[in-house]
């Protein structure tokens, strides 16, 4: 019996020794995993706070962005009114600049027409100077002669104003 019980304190110091290597490799891959599981938090808490950077850099480039966004906005929209003030006092300069251009134009096309008139009056009394009242009968010759130096030329058909004189300077031929 002895030998039995040797044999049964050696199994038991051999099972005792299995489960003291089992229980300190488990502790080392315990402690393995351990640390493990904290690089691993490590690396997730690094990646938070990057994140974190990361997002705050980027609200931060976002704001400035709006910032500048809506300065800009106002800017152009300050140009806009300005340029539109500035379209409509020149669209009122150009009905004013149009209106009196009208007024000059008629006033031109009136003095013209006084001038013509003038001269027609000019060169009748001209005419009666030099041709004295006519005799009875004459009135018809006299009519013909006055007529025969007014001829149109082309120019005057068409609408441009006749000639001063309807002779040559010098020439007082009836």
């Amino acid at each position: 019996m002895h030998r039995l019980a040797l044999l049964e304190k050696e199994v038991l110091q051999d099972r005792l020794a299995l489960q003291r290597d089992e229980a300190r490799r488990a502790k080392a891959s315990e402690d393995q995993l351990k640390q493990r599981i904290k690089d691993l938090e490590a690396e997730l808490e690094g990646a938070r706070s990057e994140g974190k950077a990361i997002y705050a850099e980027m609200s931060h480039q976002c704001r400035s962005l709006q910032e500048a966004m809506q300065t800009r906005t106002r800017k152009l929209e300050e140009e806009v009114k300005g340029l539109r003030e500035q379209l409509e006092l020149c669209q009122r300069e150009a009905e004013a600049a149009q209106r009196e251009a009208k007024q000059a134009l008629g006033e031109r096309d009136q003095t013209l027409a006084q001038l013509r008139a003038h001269v027609a009056d000019m060169e009748a009394k001209y005419e009666e100077i030099l041709h004295p009242g006519p005799a009875p009968g004459q009135a018809e010759s006299r009519e013909a002669s006055v007529g025969r130096g007014c001829a149109e030329t082309p120019c005057q058909a068409q609408g441009a104003a006749p000639p001063v004189w309807t002779q040559p300077p010098g020439s007082l031929k009836p």
